[in-house]
């Protein structure tokens, strides 16, 4: 019996691992740090190892000992480095590819195992879920038919991984941009969109397209206490 792991630092991802475990064949692991990763892999003789959302550096002894396979959210090489949600919907994508790709030591950079259409519309939240859906359906292609990675074509355009500092809604953006700059923001865990004004950071989730206004849920904290974001993006 092959045995699989489906690493991740986000819960979200569970159900739908244990829709996976339950309906394919082999072993199926879960693991959500570093050190589960090491224990798992001293207790079975993995065949794949599937990154999801994974925020760690992944040593340099499990990518070159182990197939791991990540998911990028850009049609790469277009796209390669942090934050593609927000750099793609800052260029004006609506949708976008589902990378599957064998980890190397560069970013980004290994050979392609399948693409899918990802759609960007709704809020971050939405997209890293849907995009989480569409991952497990990739995994369980990929685990069916162990299809060849293919090398990346073309010359890589790399993106920037973005700071919480950069959540700050810039001056002069239209109702369309505001709208799109706070949906981008709007997932659990990450710095959301915000304004500062009169010794208080007010906080954006939740926005909507009315009227061709943007409607969006506020949350007015002390700018001295306000830095409640846990990772950048």
């Amino acid at each position: 019996m092959q045995t699989y792991i489906i690493a991740s630092n986000k819960r979200w991802h569970f159900d739908s691992f244990c829709q996976l475990r339950d309906s394919c064949p082999g072993h199926w692991m879960w693991v959500e740090n570093t050190a589960g990763l090491e224990q798992a892999l001293e207790s079975a003789d993995v065949r794949f190892i599937f990154f999801l959302h994974w925020s760690e550096r992944v040593p340099q002894s499990i990518w070159s000992n182990y197939e791991c396979v990540c998911f990028h959210m850009t049609d790469l090489p277009f796209g390669r480095g942090g934050s593609p949600l927000q750099n793609l919907i800052l260029r004006g994508h609506t949708e976008t590819k589902l990378s599957a790709f064998r980890m190397v030591e560069a970013m980004d950079a290994g050979p392609v195992y399948m693409k899918r259409v990802l759609p960007l519309e709704g809020r971050a939240q939405d997209i890293y879920l849907r995009a989480g859906q569409l991952s497990f359906e990739m995994i369980r292609l990929i685990t069916e038919s162990e299809p060849v990675p293919v090398e990346q074509q073309g010359p890589p355009l790399l993106f920037k991984r973005r700071t919480p500092e950069q959540s700050q809604i810039p001056e002069g953006l239209n109702e369309q941009q505001r709208y799109d700059f706070i949906r981008m923001l709007d997932a659990d865990g990450y710095p959301h969109a915000y304004i500062e004004q009169s010794g208080m950071r007010v906080e954006f989730r939740d926005a909507e397209m009315v009227d061709g206004r943007v409607v969006a849920r506020a949350t007015f904290l002390p700018i001295e206490s306000s830095d409640n974001a846990e990772e950048s993006v």
